[in-house]
């Protein structure tokens, strides 16, 4: 199962069960046979700004950029940060190729080039991620804790949070009214 979901969303099933990941969207960026990891890409941090990240780190941003949301990307190492953006940045090895049209970058680099005019085109930041052990999630997509979704620009990158997960079950062709709140037992 070598890779099954890396390039996809992950998107949450009704009933999954854990808090953490109710009406979540996860973009994933690994998937093998030892761990898969994601970001959740439509939970809004209240309490952060991208310029308070970037403040932190002694960046200065302007105010478009300072003031966008900054994601919480999930119960992993929620000190770092973890950007999701376009193609045209790149940090050699440090940028990871996660879909056509996405890449993931880790680190201070990507921030310091947010916080200039290097920035890519579209990128959002998240503090955290979501990571599974070996089987762990192979379990859980044979459980249908999780459909499994093409990524689209829109849902990754675009600031209406509060529908993405709606937005992306109808990319599968029907309503999230459809799906069972509670997955089947036999």
């Amino acid at each position: 199962m070598s890779d099954r979901v890396a390039g996809k969303l992950l998107v949450a099933m009704p009933g999954i069960g854990d808090p953490r990941f109710d009406h979540s969207v996860i973009m994933m960026w690994a998937h093998d046979a030892e761990h898969a990891l994601g970001v959740i890409v439509n939970k809004p941090k209240t309490s952060v700004s991208v310029g308070d990240v970037l403040d932190h780190l002694g960046l200065d941003a302007g105010a478009d950029i300072g003031g966008r949301t900054v994601l919480d990307g999930g119960p992993v190492r929620p000190d770092r940060g973890f950007v999701l953006h376009t193609e045209d940045f790149a940090a050699g090895d440090a940028t990871h190729h996660v879909a056509p049209g996405i890449r993931l970058t880790a680190t201070r680099e990507i921030l310091e080039a947010v916080a200039s005019e290097k920035a890519p085109e579209r990128f959002v930041l998240a503090l955290g991620c979501s990571s599974w052990g070996a089987g762990q999630l192979e379990d859980e997509l044979k459980r249908n804790a999780w459909l499994v979704v093409d990524p689209n620009d829109a849902i990754v990158f675009d600031d209406s949070h509060d529908d993405k997960w709606t937005r992306a079950i109808k990319s599968l062709g029907f309503e999230p009214a459809q799906l069972m709140s509670e997955m089947g037992r036999a």
